[in-house]
């Protein structure tokens, strides 16, 4: 495996990509709190398709740019990945290598799910493809179409929760960050990746939703200013 053949990292390299890694959880939590909350979260109303497909009409510039800022967002996320490979394939490169393959996975699910969002987009405006529907159904289409892109949003958070406990279990084997850090981190992850599970299972696990999320938005923020700010410790544990 050329993994394993890779030339050791220095410690400045360490210290920059320490920082890469640190700079891209910030920029990727507040590109994904801007898409999330202020976007989809102004936009989209569960409860009537009809309302739903009005504010994409209305705002459609807005909706456009929240789903430019997701492409960023997972942009940003595999600059992270990569960052954070380069950072700790020497602790265990094996491992680091699992990490990174469940993070590609959430990546090619969550870039396949903006995609469905551009469907909801072309049905609202019209051609031949909607002629044969009425608006009513039209909304019910565009309604599908970002139930399907919510639900891919959703699902793409397992391995991503599975990808970020295996790197959170290498910084706590590194000793590069504090050890309670790395420790929540493991905990924040697997939380994600189990409420996402149970959402899948049933739907009522989604009034959860804070509990599920806010645990993992903690340790990405504190890693983040952590790695950003203060690097890496000197020495390994």
């Amino acid at each position: 495996m050329t993994l394993a053949l890779q030339s050791p990292v220095s410690l400045a390299d360490r210290a920059r990509f320490a920082r890469i890694a640190g700079g891209m959880y910030l920029l990727t939590v507040a590109l994904a709190i801007f898409g999330e909350a202020y976007v989809r979260g102004s936009l989209l109303v569960g409860e009537s398709a009809a309302k739903t497909a009005a504010n994409l009409i209305e705002s459609n510039l807005l909706y456009r740019v929240g789903l430019v800022t997701d492409l960023l967002t997972f942009t940003g996320v595999a600059v992270l990945v990569w960052s954070l490979y380069q950072l700790l394939r020497e602790v265990d490169h094996r491992l680091a290598a699992l990490a990174v393959l469940f993070r590609l996975v959430e990546l090619g699910v969550h870039f396949s799910a903006i995609g469905l969002g551009v469907v909801a987009l072309s049905l609202l405006a019209g051609g031949e493809y909607t002629h044969g529907f009425e608006p009513q159904q039209v909304h019910g289409l565009v309604g599908m179409a970002l139930r399907a892109q919510m639900a891919g949003l959703g699902i793409g958070f397992i391995p991503l929760g599975l990808g970020s406990a295996v790197f959170a279990l290498l910084l706590l084997r590194s000793g590069y960050v504090p050890r309670l850090l790395a420790a929540w981190g493991v905990f924040a992850s697997l939380l994600l990746a189990a409420y996402s599970f149970g959402v899948v299972l049933s739907p009522n696990t989604s009034d959860y939703f804070y509990v599920g999320m806010l645990p993992m938005f903690v340790y990405e923020v504190s890693l983040g200013a952590w790695l950003l700010f203060k690097g890496t410790k000197t020495s390994t544990q």
